[in-house]
């Protein structure tokens, strides 16, 4: 069965289908979180201590808003509140915004935003990092 432009939007175009959460301690949000590809469903069922979002081509619309918006969603409905850590790998207008935007219900739901900035310094050179402690 192939499906048209037109349906893209149905039910049936979920990524990730309906079933038990799956856990995991780190996630890539696949194709540089386009949501085409990720929707709340994914994080409804891919529960992660820590997820990766990669992206910075606001043309392509990576990353995508609508993806930021379904991990506050699908997050909202887990039944623990564990801690979430979004790693960005850009420091993306879109993730400025949707920080900005959410900070609050980010709060609320455990979900700490690392800032893509952060540097390590050793010795006499310092370079762009983030660590990820298991």
């Amino acid at each position: 069965i192939s499906k048209g432009p037109g349906n893209s939007k149905s039910a049936k175009s979920t990524v990730v289908p309906p079933g038990p959460p799956v856990y995991l301690d780190l996630v890539y949000i696949p194709n540089h979180s386009n949501s085409k590809n990720v929707d709340v469903e994914f994080f409804k069922r891919v529960r992660s201590s820590y997820y990766v979002v990669s992206g910075n081509d606001s043309a392509a619309e990576e990353p995508s808003r609508a993806v930021l918006d379904s991990l506050l969603e699908g997050k909202a409905q887990w039944e623990s509140n564990m801690q979430v850590t979004l790693i960005p790998t850009h420091d993306s207008e879109v993730m400025r915004e949707w920080y900005q935007e959410t900070h609050e219900k980010q709060q609320d739901l455990n979900i700490m935003v690392l800032a893509s900035s952060s540097t390590v310094v050793m010795q006499d050179e310092s370079f762009p990092a983030c660590k990820i402690e298991l």
